[in-house]
């Protein structure tokens, strides 16, 4: 929250919550990723005396993945060509985990609170979210006659007619992603 004050000019509508380390404070937004990603690993090592059984463990390792790849977010700015691999290992492997641990979590009565299974389900649903809002604005942009791709800096504004809500969805699934670390490790510390 503190980016979009010390950073105004990144329009949160279009633009992802990673290019604040194009900005002046580019230490705020690396202290965020390294945070994030250390209380993924955190609660992956809690949850490894917690859980029983293949499918919950393997869950486990994709948290430690998921904050493997929050912290490499955090080293690896946008501009670095290991950026891709960080969202790779982050991104995509938190919603499989937060489901299934939730759900094994309150099979096993270690959890009560059923609002952990909606908070888990907005992991995958924001990511989903993100895709599409994603591919509207990319679709937008290529209709608008602007070239978009990993080797060209961003365009200033947005072109008239362009949708642009990916930036609001990226900030929803992280969100929703640091939301669950910090519900489900609330959990645990109250049993």
């Amino acid at each position: 929250m503190a980016l979009h004050v010390m950073s105004p000019e990144f329009k949160p509508s279009w633009r992802m919550v990673s290019e604040y380390a194009l900005g002046r404070h580019k230490w705020a937004i690396t202290l965020f990723f390294l945070m994030w990603g250390t209380g993924s690993i955190l609660l992956s090592i809690a949850l490894l005396g917690i859980v029983s059984g293949f499918l919950a463990y393997l869950a486990v390792c994709l948290l430690a993945v998921s904050g493997i790849g929050a912290i490499c977010g955090g080293l690896f700015d946008v501009n670095h060509k290991r950026h891709g691999m960080a969202f790779a290992l982050g991104v995509p492997t938190l919603p499989v985990s937060a489901v299934i641990l939730t759900y094994h979590l309150l099979n096993a009565d270690i959890i009560t609170q059923s609002l952990a299974l909606i908070i888990a389900h907005s992991t995958w649903i924001s990511l989903l979210l993100m895709a599409l809002t994603m591919m509207l604005m990319f679709s937008g942009f290529k209709k608008a006659g602007l070239k978009w791709d990993k080797d060209s800096p961003p365009p200033a504004e947005v072109p008239k007619g362009v949708i642009a809500l990916g930036g609001y969805a990226n900030r929803l699934l992280v969100f929703c992603y640091i939301f669950w670390v910090i519900y489900i490790s609330y959990l645990l510390i109250k049993i």
